[in-house]
């Protein structure tokens, strides 16, 4: 069977029957879409590790905000970041995710939305999302050092292309909100889903090098490049609709 079949195949096996588990799971109990925003890019910046970590503190942060997560950053209080303090993931402490929620709060108060806040940074002209993500995390970062709140783990929050990260977090965030089909939202539909970058873990990266979508070794934005490159041969239009089924049968250790 030729590749392109293999992969259509795969990415219609793969709807949201078999979502779980995956974070995006948790962000499709909303009706509204700024619900559906604001978790998803918390969900993103917290998805790393085990997936077991990642639900639990998706879990964590929904309990924290009385599951309307939009409402409770709006109106962030002194006392909401008292819940907040005991949200811990990884290296990520107590006080990055209130440093992250106070960012998020800053956001919607000023610019509405954070599709509004990103779209600053997007041109059509670009080949690809790269320069809107390292402007709009570049702008994260110097708002954290404006308030002294970049610390290890914040910084990591927001990596940047410039610096040869594959953005992994970053591109899934705008995979859920720009891609639309039964699995992602479409609620960003000024920004064509061609622009898309794969979210390369290392579950995307030993896959793709055995289809022979990368050459490279190291996961890179470089690497994420040449296979989104790749897969636009296959679908020039929506290249990374592949990602969820290439991700989970690399999580579930599937043939491909």
């Amino acid at each position: 069977m030729k590749l392109k079949d293999k992969l259509e195949n795969h990415y219609k096996a793969f709807g949201k029957s078999k979502i779980s588990p995956d974070p995006l799971e948790m962000l499709h109990i909303f009706e509204n879409d700024m619900n559906k925003e604001v978790m998803g890019f918390i969900s993103s910046i917290y998805a790393y590790g085990n997936i077991k970590q990642i639900i639990r503190s998706q879990e964590k942060i929904l309990m924290s905000s009385e599951y309307n997560p939009y409402k409770f950053i709006l109106n962030l209080s002194h006392k909401d970041e008292n819940k907040l303090s005991f949200i811990t993931h990884r290296f990520y402490t107590g006080n990055d995710t209130i440093k992250l929620f106070r960012t998020l709060s800053y956001i919607y108060n000023e610019y509405g939305s954070i599709k509004n806040h990103f779209l600053k940074y997007y041109t059509q002209n670009d080949k690809n999302l790269k320069n809107a993500i390292e402007g709009f995390s570049s702008s994260i970062i110097n708002f954290l050092i404006k308030k002294k709140a970049l610390t290890q783990g914040t910084r990591f929050m927001f990596p940047l292309p410039s610096a040869g990260s594959a953005c992994k977090r970053m591109n899934l965030f705008l995979r859920w909100m720009i891609r639309k089909d039964e699995l992602d939202f479409g609620i960003w539909d000024e920004i064509p889903t061609s622009k898309l970058i794969i979210p390369v873990d290392t579950h995307i990266a030993r896959i793709c090098k055995e289809l022979k979508l990368t050459k490279l070794n190291n996961v890179s934005w470089k690497m994420a490049e040449e296979i989104t490159d790749n897969l636009r041969k296959f679908d020039p239009n929506d290249p990374v609709k592949y990602d969820f089924a290439i991700c989970h049968i690399g999580m579930r250790k599937l043939e491909f």
